[in-house]
């Protein structure tokens, strides 16, 4: 045989890897953005687009789809083809792959502060830009495997199976999580209602972390590593444990999100177990790292891309210790919903994908650049700013956790919360915010410093846009080699039947947890007393959505006593059948509002949101003065409606007909009982559809309760 030339694509590269700055310094400025919100409201610039609940979803989607997107491409395109040898199977798929995921976030970077949201964390872009996103996946995979199919190497490498493994899964989460029902270009519902719905995003966003945050980095791990070291993987056995091993179980854990809520507890029960198991293949993955540079820790001291990939895997098993140790319910009900998981959650990103990526970047553009890094002491100093930048952000976050959650639940010897008023938490914990933001300031100052230095460095250099190989074409013939007859290495030489293994593994889980949620009647009894919201409550609840306010407000009341003394009743699953999309919510930034519905005058909460300060000094909810001025566009009512009786609402066909003459009926009403508090606001505001939402939260249940006592009485 004959040794045949080609050339890689390293353009490609490139611009993926120009995309991975520029977006990583957007997304981390974002980030630093509502950091500083979080201890100076005045920091929203007094504008609706940039408010807390606007452009929190803005910061997740830039770090994870953007920033860590085009790093998970730029790594992929450049170690697939030399571990192929072969080129791309298509340039113009890899540009179209190009410009349709930058495209994805520009529609994201509108529409996010735009308000037009799904709610649902981590996939919260509306309808369409889900259809591009789909579109643009399916690109990339038909790009990846036929180069695959076109390679000159016989067998797949590690890497190429976590690859693999990642578009598989990414494509399953994506198409289940984003079944909605359209009701116009820019406003959809989940056809999943409550605890279906709960379960199922949190099944995607688990493993969206899984599978787009941690599998794609370990496949970058598995190359670059050694390449960096110049030493071969530890151990090709445990390889092939840490990844079957790792994407079946890792599919299992969703669950450990809703600990203490009415997601049925078997649910539940699954999720703690194998959230458990997920330590041995998530720190098997680190140990073959970390042994992968046995022998070579000298050039670890001297080498800065080391140095990084040395902190990286460092930080990913700290993050993989400490998530199943929070699925302990023990530990999950004090850390849950607190400062403590936002810890937790930027120990990796910004050690793990953060400084995984620094480590790639440093090493890969002088090569594509035939030249040597601009600066070795500028990207020193960005290892040791950035390190220290994740301490002076994680060490904080810890302690304001940690802090929240024994103040939340402490008690005095009397047997009366001891701080009963939520805000006492928040002013305690202040400081600790203030070092947060000082911390990301530094990891974010690191990002602009490896910016200029990455472009000193290509200014230096000059691209090898195509650079040119041999290799011997792919041999087909029966391997003699002993190794061969193992079933793994026989595997590795069959890309379809590989795929086929690794979507089995993947939907095993998937559909165990699911599946009895969605048949089984009795996992989600029916209330009678819940009605369907009227049609100005309905607006009312987009317009929560609108503003974002699921990220700071939780919509459930776990079944512990500090929290039913606090906000009432615990909820129950037959509450939310008819909410599209739940709205259960990840943290406390401020009170559940389950319950809040008739707790407080309408009065209170018009004055509430007009200026937080006023009923709540020290308070660092924005304040919301748009809704007094902007009209509700109530035409959508009816549509609104008719969508959420094709998804099973109960509306009857005079209620949805009759929709804008109750929405009017009800909005004067509320305005009406303004009036005897001396507030005169016009009727058709958005505030008022608000206040309706706000009012109608838990009286269900507190209407058929009284009933009950009525009768006993």
């Amino acid at each position: 045989m004959h040794l045949e030339k080609f050339n890689y694509d390293n353009k490609i590269v490139r611009n993926f890897g120009l995309a991975t700055m520029i977006w990583g310094i957007i997304g981390m400025t974002v980030g630093l953005l509502i950091a500083l919100q979080l201890f100076s409201p005045q920091m929203n610039l007094g504008n609706q687009y940039t408010t807390f609940g606007r452009i929190r979803p803005l910061h997740t989607n830039a770090v994870i789809f953007a920033f860590v997107g085009n790093a998970i491409f730029m790594g992929v395109y450049y170690s697939l083809q030399r571990l192929l040898k072969a080129r791309m199977f298509n340039d113009t798929l890899s540009k179209i792959h190009f410009w349709g995921w930058q495209l994805v976030i520009v529609s994201a970077v509108i529409t996010l502060p735009l308000g037009f949201t799904t709610s649902h964390e981590y996939a919260e872009l509306e309808w369409p830009i889900d259809i591009l996103l789909t579109i643009i996946w399916v690109a990339f995979g038909v790009n990846m495997f036929g180069t695959i199919i076109k390679r000159r190497e016989k067998h797949l490498y590690v890497a190429i199976w976590f690859y693999i493994a990642t578009f598989v899964t990414v494509a399953v989460l994506h198409i289940v999580n984003s079944v909605q029902l359209p009701v116009s270009f820019f406003k959809s519902y989940y056809v999943y209602a409550g605890v279906q719905d709960a379960l199922v995003q949190w099944w995607y966003g688990h493993n969206a972390v899984a599978f787009f945050l941690t599998t794609p980095y370990l496949g970058l791990m598995y190359y670059f590593l050694p390449k960096m070291a110049n030493r071969p993987v530890y151990s090709y056995k445990l390889s092939i444990l840490h990844f079957w091993s790792l994407i079946f179980i890792y599919i299992w854990a969703g669950p450990h999100h809703l600990l203490y809520t009415s997601l049925p507890g078997w649910a539940q029960s699954l999720g703690v177990v194998f959230s458990i198991m997920l330590i041995a293949p998530s720190w098997g993955g680190m140990i073959n790292g970390l042994l992968t540079l046995r022998g070579a820790w000298d050039k670890v001291r001297e080498d800065v891309t080391l140095k990084f990939m040395v902190v990286a895997l460092t930080a990913y098993g700290m993050a993989t210790f400490e998530g199943p140790m929070l699925s302990l319910k023990h530990i999950n009900g004090i850390a849950h919903f607190t400062d403590w998981i936002v810890a937790h959650v930027h120990v990796g990103a910004l050690g793990w994908n953060g400084f995984l990526t620094f480590g790639v970047m440093y090493w890969l553009i002088p090569r594509i650049y035939k030249t040597e890094l601009y600066s070795k002491k500028l990207a020193s100093f960005h290892f040791w700013i950035g390190t220290i930048g994740i301490l002076f952000y994680a060490v904080p976050m810890y302690w304001s956790g940690f802090t929240q959650g024994l103040m939340w639940k402490e008690f005095t010897e009397e047997g009366m919360l001891k701080y009963p008023n939520f805000l006492t938490t928040t002013l305690q914990i202040i400081p600790m915010h203030i070092l947060r933001s000082i911390g990301g300031g530094l990891y974010l100052l690191g990002a602009i410093v490896m910016m200029y230095n990455i472009v000193k460095t290509m200014k230096k250099g000059k691209l090898v846009a195509n650079e040119e190989a041999e290799a011997m074409p792919l041999d087909n013939t029966p391997d003699t080699d002993p190794l061969d007859k193992k079933w793994h290495r026989r595997l590795e030489r069959k890309p379809t039947k590989f795929m086929i293994f690794v979507l089995i593994a993947i939907l095993i889980g998937g559909m165990a947890e699911m599946m009895p949620t969605f048949t089984v009647e009795s996992n989600i009894p029916t209330i009678q007393a819940v009605k369907p919201y009227t049609g100005l409550e309905l607006q009312g609840r987009d317009l929560y959505i609108r503003e974002g306010c699921v990220g700071c407000h939780t919509q459930t009341v776990r079944p512990f006593r500090s929290e039913t003394e606090r906000y009432g009743e615990y909820s129950k699953a037959g509450e939310y059948v008819y909410d599209h999309p739940f709205l259960w919510g990840s943290k406390r930034t401020g009170p559940d509002l389950h319950r809040v519905g008739g707790k407080y005058s309408n009065a209170w909460h018009y004055n509430h949101m007009l200026d937080p300060t006023a009923l709540s000094p020290g308070s660092i909810m924005p304040a919301y003065p748009w809704l007094f001025t902007q009209k509700l566009d109530a035409s959508t009512t009816e549509a609104k409606m008719r969508a959420m009786s094709k998804l099973g609402v109960p509306y009857a066909d005079w209620q949805i007909k009759n929709a804008l003459i109750q929405v009017k009926a009800q909005s004067e009403e509320i305005a009406n009982d303004l009036i005897k508090d001396n507030i005169k606001i016009e009727s058709d505001r958005e505030i008022i559809a608000l206040i309706a939402y706000l009012q109608r939260l838990g009286v269900d249940i507190k209407a058929r309760q009284e009933l009950d006592n009525n009768l006993e009485n």
